[in-house]
């Protein structure tokens, strides 16, 4: 079947103020900066906010598959419960697992699982006589990413040790960014020993935090995603994603600082053509305002010179925008319906 969707891309443009938080660290514990437009900006990794998305997926009801090394045990249980043994399930898990992993991380779905414990079972569970080609072929043939992997769609999988088994991610995320220049600051903070007379401090430290309006920038292609559903379910797949999207905030020293603020602004396009983000080199300078609204203006201003300066190559066919802040906005259960009702 021909795919409808070839080209189309759904872009997110997301403006998100945090006050004091450290939602992403680095190896020494600070948050996450890059220099942007010649100034230090706050910075959340791609990476992290993806895994936040993908544990709201499945925290919305949505199958996900397994991201692991361990890819024997999934495997092993699966054999047991067909009838193995456990000494042989496990050697069957062992194999299949060889076939598949050296010493990276796999997404693994359960419709694979299944697959490859009933190949072991065709063999009477003898390892040896498990192929990796045979293994490969055979998952290559059973993923149902519409059925129970709709995680290993949107975000990809690369197996290095079996390439007809990669799969392109139809989500691409960029680094969070601030708007605005940001300089990391020092929460100096001390604690008391209840057993102990007198108020003398029994441990102090310091932790690292910074405030700041993000930029996200998301791009969901269609017709990537319309081709490793298999055309099944687009349209449930799309608003499970846009909720999970929402709700997403990555973890980091969440009991600590509590950066639970949701999205305060979105723009979102539906276009046909190149990915196209903006990239705030022009740092937004605060008033009275604060920060949000001004980095309002300049994301619809750049949205704006954008599709000026692309002319009919922008290739926009809709365009929805979220605010917390007008009543009349729509919410994210409308925008989700909307986006459900054209591709389901």
């Amino acid at each position: 079947m021909e795919n409808p969707f070839v080209g189309i891309k759904v872009e997110f443009h997301i403006l998100q103020s945090f006050p004091v938080t450290c939602l992403n660290r680095d190896d020494v514990g600070s948050p996450k900066t890059a220099v942007v437009g010649g100034v230090t900006r706050a910075r959340v990794s791609s990476q992290c906010w993806k895994r936040q998305v993908r544990l709201a997926l499945h925290d919305l009801g949505v199958t996900l598959g397994v991201r692991s090394k361990n890819v024997a045990g999934p495997v092993s249980e699966a054999c047991t419960a067909l009838g193995a043994d456990e000494q042989k399930a496990s050697e069957c898990g062992k194999a299949v697992e060889k076939a598949l992993v050296k010493e990276t991380l796999m997404f693994i779905t359960r419709s694979e699982v299944a697959a490859a414990a009933e190949y072991a079972q065709s063999l009477e569970f003898d390892a040896q006589k498990i192929k990796d080609t045979e293994v490969r072929k055979l998952l290559k043939k059973s993923i149902k990413m519409a059925v129970d992997g709709l995680d290993v769609a949107l975000f990809g999988r690369m197996v290095a040790l079996a390439p007809e088994l990669n799969v392109e991610a139809a989500a691409a995320f960029s680094h969070a960014i601030s708007t605005h220049a940001v300089v990391n600051d020092i929460d100096f903070f001390t604690a008391l020993d209840d057993l102990e007379v007198g108020q003398q401090s029994a441990h102090m430290g310091s932790s690292e935090f910074s405030s700041a309006t993000y930029y996200r920038y998301v791009s969901l292609d269609m017709g990537q995603l319309y081709d490793s559903l298999g055309g099944q379910g687009l349209g449930r797949a799309v608003s499970a994603f846009v909720k999970a999207l929402f709700v997403a905030v990555p973890s980091g020293k969440q009991n600590t600082f509590s950066g639970a603020c949701p999205w305060d602004y979105a723009k979102v396009l539906i276009r046909k053509g190149q990915r196209v983000q903006l990239s705030f080199d022009q740092p937004v300078r605060a008033g009275n305002e604060g920060y949000l609204l001004p980095s309002i203006q300049a994301l619809n201003d750049g949205l704006q010179a954008q599709e000026n300066g692309f002319g009919s190559l922008y290739g926009k066919q809709e365009e929805f925008e979220i605010s917390l802040h007008d009543a009349n906005s729509m919410s994210i259960d409308d925008l989700a319906s909307k986006l459900e009702a054209i591709y389901g």
